[in-house]
Order: structure tokens, then C-alpha cells, then sequence
């Protein structure tokens, strides 16, 4: 394959300093201090910008296929251009790197830090569940926290898909105690049980655990310009700490959304360099800056690098990752609004159903979601919780009749394995999916039994290292093929070779399978993840 010539400038190292937690970096942004809110629409109120390129914005446009090598040439300058953070790890990456790029997680992070001076190093957290799709043991979750903090990530945002604050409790606490910042996340979403009020309430409780920054997750672009207002305003007054605002622009009001988070005090802005901005994205970065600085708020970016920045990502993008971008994912689509399901969720969803000769079903199952999510307790549609009703809704479709098939997650929600729904199951799916089992009411972690000792010692033979230990202990069979060809020249080529070769890159990247057989018909179902 034929590389953008960009991709061969030599970047510039930032020193050889060992890796290790900077909480704080000297000549870094900062935002405001928590005991400073900003007065909404100060003119010259301060507004940071994290730049997702690294990782959000390509997670959502080519199913998080970069690879680190088109990242390097670029993130010298990136650091030069006054960011607060890169947003460079964690949701996706990990899987991603071993199993579709052949690359070792944990290095993409010492490269960052290798090549960064300025700009905090940040990732995305799924509380319990790290960086996988299932609750892992607390011992697998400080290790991991402590691993990540000591290699140089400096900002964690820890999420929870139900907004149940046990799954992010422990998380919050080891990332503190690791020295590195902390923004709770608040993963918003629209329902009947959800509401103003209430986010502002969590964030209260995510203040209590000791998070230095409330961020508001917006993962299917649902956030209004007044809800945006109102929900900002409040946090700034009640709660008192920074507050930064991500979305996605997949319905379009995003980029207002951004500007009326400002007006309202915002701290930090989530944005994509254009060439990854915008369609499931996040808003451009050129643009918001454009727009914010024209209404007369401060911003420390150096928007001068903007367009050699910009034009690095557009020859990656289009010499290395054309064929990964599908218009659904470039594109406003209002279903969203309609349906609450975010773009990730409509683009899989598409490539599913045509490879099953059932797009006919696309509308079908579209309408399902929002049914299944309701009975399931009106779940945010966040990784795993969108995984699970998406794939649920397909099963429903196909199969002719609502849960006649209820899929393992389904049941393990039922049984309160993922934690506490915001609203009840319907008792009707809850009987089916469990029976007359009871479902647990404490936190789900408690129930899992310590898991390093059973990794470590399954792990003999391949690697003593706690990094590989702990990429076992995240994917068990994903690590042995990947330390499988590690050791063999030949079996390392021939993986390379086919991902260059674009023959490993399933279209839509679903993390979950399933065969079903409906009237003689076999279909696969596959749900990508979402954030």
C-alpha cells in the first residue's frame, strides 16, 4: 500500500525521560479551579480543547483502525498547538491493536509520551469493565490504573454505562491514588427516567469520590443547544468543578451545542482535526475555535498549525483508511434524534443486515431498539449496554417474535451482573430472561474472585511481564494469538501482510457474534461498540 509521503517526516522526541505520572504538567493548559467557576458568557472566559484524532474521532469514522506509525509524524506539532489533552487510549484501542493492527497497546503510550511535552496524555475508562466489554476483578483494575499512570497517562475519564457509580467508585479511587486526574463522566442520554436534576445529582456524587472534572458524554449527539445551557449552567453552580462537554456531531447540533456550552461556562471542549471531525465525530476543531474565538473567548490553541495538522490527516486518511469510511458514518443522520441509537450503532448495523441479504429489515430493527431499551430500564446505548440491545433488538427481528431468544448479556443484565439499570426491567422480560432467579443488588464486582494469580500462572512460558499478564488477563484468547505471533517470524509477516492488505478489517468491527437460524435462513448478527 502506497503511503501519504507526510507519513515519512521525522518526528521530533520530546526527551528521554522515563515514564512516568505527571498529573500536572508545567507550561501546560490548565482549566479553572474548582473553586472558580466561570460566570456563564464571561467575554474571555477560557475554554480548552481536547483533541480525540487519537483515538474517539477514528474509533468512530474507521472502526479505530490507526495505527500508531500515522500518528508519530504528527504528534510533535500536535503538541506545539496548545491542546489540554490528547485523547490517544483506552474505549476501543486495546482490542483493536491486537487483534486487527498486531501492535502492543501499551507502546502506543510510551510513544506519546516519548514525543510529548505539553500536552496531558488522557483515555477513556469504562470503570469496571477498563478497557473490555465485561467486569474484571479489582486486582486486574489497579494493576491496570496503576500500569497506565506510571507509563504517562495523565487524565482518566471514567464512565459507567448504567451511570451506576459502584461500577466507577474503585476506578475514581486508584486513579487519585496513582497521582493522575480524574474526569468523572456523565453518560448522558434522553428518557423518561433521566433528567436535568439528576445528572447534576450524580455529579454531585462523582465530586464526593474525589473527581477533579465532570465531563458530560453525549455518545449519540442527543445533547440540545438549551439542554447544553441548562445542564452546564447547573453543574458550574451546584457542583462547582470544571466541566467539559463531548458529543458527537451525528445529528448536527453539536457544533451549537459546543457554542452554548461556552456561553454557559464550559471548561473543555471535546474536537477532531477536520479530516476526522464531523458525521459520528466530534465538531471540527478549526471550526469551534474559529467560532469561540470570534465571540470572544480565550483559547490557548496556535490555530496557525491547524492546517499543516489538518493536511497530514487528510493524505493518512485518504491513502491509508479510505476503504474503512462508509457514508453513513460521514453523515448527519437524523434517526438518531428519533431513535436515540448513536452512529457507531446505525453504520454496524447497515453492514450486518446487507451481509445477511436483510436490509430490508434495517427499519425493522431500527425501531426495535428503542423498545428493547426501554424494557432493559431505558440503559444509555454506551459500550457494553449498546452491544447488548442492539444485538438483542436484531435477534428479536429476525426471529420473528419478541425474545423468543433472549441473548446471554440480556440475562446477565437481568441478574444485575452489569449493575443498576436506571429504571426496572420489564418483570415480563425479567421472568423470561431469569426466571424465577433473583438478581443481585450490590455491587457486581464484589462477586468476582481475584484474577492476577490465574492470569499470571496461565501466562507461564509465554511472558513473566505484568503488561502481557495483564492484556491476557483483558482477552485471553486475543492475547495468545497475538503473543502466538510474536514469536514467529513467519506467522508475524503473514498477520501484518493481511492487515496492510485490508484482508482482517470485517466491515464495522463487531465485537459480539451470533448465527441464528430463522426459517431455514442463517444470519449473523453483529453489534460494534460505541464509545
Amino acid at each position: 500500500m502506497n503511503m501519504p509521503k507526510k507519513i515519512e517526516k521525522k518526528a521530533k522526541p520530546a526527551g528521554d525521560k522515563k515514564a512516568t505520572p505527571r498529573p500536572v504538567r508545567p507550561g501546560s493548559p490548565q482549566v479553572r479551579s474548582a473553586g472558580a467557576p466561570a460566570t456563564a458568557g464571561t467575554a474571555g472566559h477560557l475554554v480548552n480543547i481536547t483533541e480525540t484524532a487519537f483515538r474517539d474521532a477514528h474509533q468512530s469514522l474507521i472502526a479505530t483502525r490507526m495505527r500508531t506509525e500515522d500518528m508519530v509524524p504528527m504528534i510533535w506539532k500536535m503538541d506545539q498547538a496548545g491542546y489540554w489533552s490528547f485523547e490517544m487510549w483506552g474505549g476501543a484501542t486495546f482490542d483493536t491493536m491486537l487483534r486487527y493492527l498486531d501492535e502492543n497497546p501499551w507502546d502506543r503510550i510510551r510513544i506519546f509520551r516519548k514525543y510529548t511535552q505539553k500536552t496531558k496524555l488522557q483515555m477513556l475508562l469504562r470503570g469496571q469493565n477498563l478497557v473490555g466489554y465485561k467486569h474484571y476483578a479489582d486486582d486486574i483494575l489497579e494493576r491496570f490504573i496503576n500500569k497506565a499512570a506510571e507509563l504517562g497517562i495523565d487524565v482518566f475519564r471514567v464512565f459507567d454505562a448504567l451511570n451506576d457509580i459502584r461500577n466507577m467508585a474503585k476506578a475514581i479511587t486508584v486513579a487519585k491514588q496513582a497521582g493522575a486526574t480524574v474526569q468523572g463522566a456523565i453518560s448522558y442520554t434522553l428518557s423518561p427516567v433521566h433528567s436535568i436534576d439528576g445528572f447534576v445529582k450524580f455529579a454531585k456524587d462523582l465530586k464526593d469520590l474525589g473527581c477533579d472534572i465532570i465531563t458530560i458524554k453525549d455518545m449519540a449527539g442527543l445533547i440540545s443547544p438549551s439542554a447544553t445551557w441548562e445542564l452546564v449552567s447547573q453543574l458550574k453552580a451546584e457542583v462547582g468543578l470544571p466541566v467539559c462537554l463531548h458529543s458527537h456531531c451525528t445529528t448536527g447540533i453539536a457544533p451549537t451545542s459546543y457554542i452554548k456550552a461556552a456561553e454557559a461556562g464550559v471548561d473543555i471542549l471535546d474536537c477532531a482535526i477536520s479530516p476526522f471531525g464531523s458525521g459520528t465525530s466530534q465538531p471540527p476543531t478549526e471550526a469551534i475555535v474559529e467560532m469561540l474565538e470570534g465571540a470572544g473567548f480565550k483559547l490557548n490553541v496556535n490555530k496557525s498549525l491547524f492546517l499543516d495538522i489538518a493536511e497530514y490527516f487528510q493524505d493518512v486518511k485518504d491513502n491509508a483508511y479510505s476503504h474503512l469510511i462508509t457514508p453513513v458514518a460521514e453523515r448527519v443522520d437524523v434517526k438518531a434524534l428519533v431513535y436515540q441509537v448513536p452512529g457507531g450503532m446505525l453504520t454496524n448495523l447497515v453492514s450486518q443486515l446487507e451481509k445477511q441479504n436483510a436490509l430490508d429489515k434495517f427499519d425493522d430493527v431500527l425501531k426495535e431498539i428503542p423498545v428493547v431499551r426501554k424494557d432493559l430500564g431505558y440503559v444509555p446505548l454506551v459500550t457494553p449496554t449498546s452491544q447488548i440491545v442492539g444485538t438483542q433488538a436484531t435477534v428479536n427481528i429476525l426471529s420473528g417474535e419478541r425474545y423468543k431468544i433472549i441473548i446471554q448479556e440480556v440475562k446477565d443484565l437481568c441478574r444485575g451482573l452489569y449493575g443498576r439499570t436506571p429504571a426496572p426491567i420489564d418483570p415480563a422480560v425479567l421472568k423470561k430472561a431469569i426466571g424465577g432467579d433473583t438478581p443481585i443488588t450490590d455491587r457486581p464486582a464484589d462477586h468476582i474472585a481475584p484474577e492476577w494469580d490465574k492470569a499470571k500462572k496461565e501466562m507461564e512460558g509465554v511472558s513473566d511481564s505484568e503488561e502481557d499478564i495483564l492484556t491476557y488477563a483483558l482477552y485471553p484468547a486475543v492475547a495468545k494469538q497475538y503473543f502466538d505471533a510474536q514469536k514467529d517470524p513467519l506467522k508475524k509477516k503473514a498477520r501484518q501482510d493481511a492487515i496492510k492488505a485490508g484482508t482482517v478489517t470485517p466491515e464495522g468491527h463487531p465485537q459480539r457474534r451470533f448465527v441464528m437460524r430463522v426459517d431455514g435462513e442463517d444470519y449473523e448478527v453483529g453489534v460494534t461498540e460505541i464509545e
